[in-house]
C-alpha cells in the first residue's frame, strides 16, 4: 500500500508540474511577449529614453510594416536571428505609444500580392542560391501621406537598429521639417571629390550632410555672397569658414546676435581641402579657417597657425620604415577622442564613445570675455602646439614624434560659447570687398532691399565651436557600403552622431541624443594600445640613435675617402686602421638592426601573450571556476547530509 501510495504521489506530483509548466508559458505569451531582461553591462537591449520620449510625443498614429519572407531567410539563421530582435523592438516600440503605433508584420511569398506590394513599398530583395528573393524591411506611414522606408536591414548597423527605428518614427511625427542653414567653403554636396567628381558622375555628399537632408530642410547660403541669414532659419551650421567675406561674418554676427544659434567648424589645417594624408600640399589661403572679428566678440581665442598634438590620443598609421617595411606609428596630428576627453553633462557630448579629430587647433577664452566658455572637447596632459606647416610639409609621422614635447596642459577642441555679447562690427554694416563686388551687384533683387537695423548687442548668445572640419570628412569616421544597390553608412566613430546631436540640441530636441550615441557592443583594446605604444616609444629611440650613428659614421668615412688617394679603379686606398673602424661600424649596424627587430619581435610576443591570457580566461577559467564551485557546492551538501543522518 505504501508503494502505490507513494507511485500515485509521484504520479500527481508530475502531472501538476506539467500542467503548471504548460499554464507558465500560456501566461508567458499572452502577457509577457513583449518582456525582456537584458544582462549587458550598457543595456545594449533596452529602449533608452530618446525613444521613449518620441514615442509619447506622437500625436497622430503611425503604421510601422515589416516586410521579412519568413521560408526564404529560413536557411540563414543570422537573417532569422536578426529579424527576431527587429520584430521584438517594433512590438516595444507599440507597446509603449499608446496606441499611437500600430506594427504589422508581411510575408511576401513569391508571385503573390504582398510581394508586388513589397516591391511597390521600395522594399529591396537579395536574392538566394534558389533564385528567390529575400525581404527584410521596413515601411512607415503616417496619416498626411508620410512615407519613410528601410529598404533592406542591413547587419552592419545593428548597432544603429534602435536609432534607425526611431529616426524613422521622429520623422513620420513631425509636420514639416525644420530649416536648417548651412554656410561651407566645402564641397558639401558634390563630396570628397568636389566639382570635378560631380562632373564626372562619381559625386557622392559628405555622409553627415546627407544625414541632416534626411531630417531638416538643408539650405545652402553662398560664402560669396550672403549679407543676411533668412528670419525662417534658426540654426546655421559653419563649415571651414575659408576667408570669408566681411559682410558673411556680418551677416554670421547679426544672426546669433538677434538669437539664432551657431556651430562652427574651423580648421587651422583642412587635410580634407586637398584629400590627401599626413603631409597635404599648400592650399594658399584655404588650407585653413577661422572666424577672428566674431571670435574676439565671442570671447573665443584661435590660433589658425597650430595644431594640437597628443601622444596618449594619437591614432596608429602605417607608414614606410627605414628598409621599406611597413611600420605602424602614433600619428600626433589625427587624434582619437575616448570618454575621458567628452563634458559628461552637456547633451551634445554626454554618450559620445569615440570622435576622430585630423590636425585640430586648440580654443580657450579670451582675456576679458563676457561669455561662459564650457570646455566639451580636450586633449590629454600629453598634448602640446605643432606648427601647421610642419605638420604640413612632414611626411613621416616619426619626424612629428622626434620632436614632440607635451606641455602638461590640456587643450580645448569644442567648446559651448553663451552670455552677453556685443557685435563684431561697432561702426556699422562692413563695406562690401573688392572681391565680393561684382556678385553684390549682380544680385540686384538682394542689393536693393536694406539691411535690418544692426543690432548692437545680446544678453545670451548660443554658440557651439569646433577646431577641426576634417572630422567631418567621411574618411575619418565612416564606411559607405553599397548594400543591395543603397548606399548604407556603417559609422567607425561618433563624428556624425557629434553633428546630428550639436544641430538637434541648437533645434530644441535632444530626443534622439541618447539613441545614435549609443555605446557600440565593439570595444577598443586598450590594453593591446598601451603595449604597442610603449614599444614604439622604445623603436623610435634606438631608431634615432642608430640614425645618428649613421650620419657620423659615413661623415667620417666621407672624410677619410677624401684624405686618401684613390686606386686605377677610382676607389679610395684605406689603411688597416681606417678598414678596421668600417668593418667595426658594419658590426655595429647588424647588431643595431638586430635590435631593432627585437623590438618589433617582443611587441608582437606581448600582444600574442595577452591574447593568449584572455582566451584561456574566457575558453577555460571560467569552465574551471563554474566546475569548481559545483563540486564544492556538492559535496557542502554530501556533509550536511550525513550530519542530519548522525543526529
Amino acid at each position: 500500500m505504501k508503494n502505490l501510495s507513494r507511485r500515485t504521489s509521484a504520479f500527481i506530483t508530475i502531472a501538476l508540474g506539467v500542467v503548471l509548466f504548460v499554464a507558465i508559458n500560456v501566461v508567458a505569451n499572452s502577457w509577457l511577449s513583449s518582456a525582456q531582461l537584458d544582462l549587458t553591462q550598457n543595456g545594449l537591449y533596452t529602449l533608452s529614453s530618446g525613444t521613449r520620449a518620441t514615442l509619447a510625443k506622437l500625436q497622430e498614429p503611425v503604421t510601422l510594416r515589416l516586410y521579412f519572407s519568413r521560408e526564404q531567410a529560413s536557411g540563414y539563421a543570422q537573417v532569422v536571428a536578426y529579424a527576431q530582435r527587429v520584430r521584438d523592438m517594433l512590438k516595444q516600440y507599440a507597446s509603449l505609444a499608446n496606441g499611437k503605433v500600430r506594427f504589422e508584420e508581411i510575408d511576401p511569398r513569391p508571385f503573390t500580392p504582398a510581394e508586388d506590394d513589397a516591391v511597390a513599398q521600395g522594399m529591396t530583395g537579395a536574392p538566394t542560391q534558389e533564385g528567390d528573393n529575400v525581404y527584410f524591411g521596413l515601411v512607415g506611414t503616417n496619416s498626411v501621406q508620410g512615407h519613410e522606408v528601410i529598404p533592406f536591414f542591413d547587419q552592419s548597423r545593428e548597432d544603429y537598429l534602435e536609432y534607425d527605428l526611431t529616426s524613422l518614427v521622429y520623422k513620420l511625427s513631425l509636420p514639416q521639417k525644420p530649416k536648417l542653414g548651412i554656410v561651407s567653403t566645402l564641397p558639401l554636396e558634390a563630396g570628397a571629390g568636389g566639382l570635378q567628381a560631380a562632373l564626372s558622375g562619381n559625386s557622392q555628399p559628405y555622409t553627415f550632410y546627407q544625414q541632416l537632408k534626411d531630417i531638416y530642410d538643408v539650405q545652402m547660403l553662398d560664402p560669396a555672397t550672403t549679407d543676411r541669414i533668412p528670419a525662417n532659419i534658426s540654426t546655421v551650421l559653419i563649415v571651414h569658414p575659408a576667408n570669408l567675406d566681411n559682410k558673411v561674418e556680418y551677416a554670421i554676427d547679426q544672426f546669433v546676435l538677434r538669437g539664432g544659434h551657431a556651430i562652427v567648424f574651423v580648421d587651422p589645417l583642412s587635410e580634407s581641402s586637398a584629400q590627401q594624408g599626413p603631409g597635404i600640399q599648400d592650399q594658399g589661403d584655404k588650407s585653413s579657417s577661422t572666424l577672428g572679428p566674431l571670435f574676439t566678440a565671442w570671447g573665443v581665442d584661435f590660433d589658425p597657425t597650430k595644431v594640437v598634438g597628443d601622444a596618449e590620443l594619437a591614432q596608429p598609421v602605417q607608414v614606410n620604415g627605414q628598409n621599406g617595411q611597413p611600420q605602424v606609428l602614433d600619428y600626433l596630428a589625427w587624434l582619437r577622442l575616448t570618454p575621458e576627453n567628452f563634458n559628461t553633462s552637456d547633451p551634445v557630448t554626454a554618450n559620445l564613445q569615440m570622435v576622430n579629430m585630423a590636425s585640430a587647433g586648440a580654443l580657450k577664452q579670451h582675456a576679458g570675455a563676457t561669455t561662459k566658455f564650457l570646455p566639451l572637447l580636450t586633449s590629454t596632459s600629453m598634448a602640446g602646439l605643432l606648427d601647421s606647416i610642419q605638420v604640413r610639409v612632414t611626411q613621416n609621422p616619426s619626424d612629428l614624434l622626434r620632436r614632440f614635447e607635451p606641455t602638461g596642459a590640456k587643450y580645448v577642441l569644442g567648446a559651448r560659447v553663451s552670455g552677453p555679447a556685443k557685435t563684431a562690427f561697432p561702426n556699422g554694416p562692413p563695406a562690401a570687398d573688392a572681391k565680393s563686388a561684382d556678385a553684390a551687384t549682380s544680385d540686384a533683387a538682394k542689393a536693393a532691399t536694406p539691411l535690418p537695423p544692426q543690432i548692437k548687442e545680446a544678453q545670451n548668445i548660443n554658440v557651439l565651436v569646433f577646431s577641426d572640419s576634417d572630422m567631418l570628412d567621411d574618411r575619418f569616421w565612416v564606411q559607405v557600403q553599397n548594400v543591395l544597390g543603397q548606399r548604407v553608412a556603417v559609422p567607425s566613430a561618433d563624428n556624425g552622431a557629434l553633428v546630428m546631436n550639436a544641430v538637434e540640441n541648437m533645434m530644441g530636441s535632444n530626443d534622439l541624443i541618447s539613441l545614435r550615441t549609443r555605446e557600440h557592443s565593439a570595444r577598443p583594446f586598450l590594453v593591446v594600445d598601451r603595449i604597442r605604444r610603449d614599444a614604439e616609444t622604445r623603436f623610435l629611440s634606438e631608431e634615432q640613435q642608430l640614425q645618428q650613428k649613421v650620419t657620423a659614421t659615413e661623415a667620417t668615412l666621407k672624410q677619410l675617402q677624401g684624405q686618401n688617394p684613390q686606386s686605377q679603379g677610382g676607389a679610395p686606398v684605406l689603411n688597416k686602421a681606417q678598414q678596421d673602424q668600417i668593418d667595426k661600424f658594419r658590426r655595429d649596424l647588424v647588431g643595431a638592426r638586430s635590435s631593432l627587430r627585437q623590438v618589433q619581435a617582443n611587441l608582437r610576443q606581448n600582444v600574442e601573450r595577452l591574447g593568449n591570457v584572455l582566451a584561456f580566461i574566457n575558453i577555460a577559467l571560467v569552465p574551471i571556476l563554474i566546475g569548481a564551485a559545483a563540486i564544492a557546492l556538492s559535496m557542502l551538501r554530501r556533509r550536511r547530509r550525513a550530519r542530519a543522518r548522525g543526529m
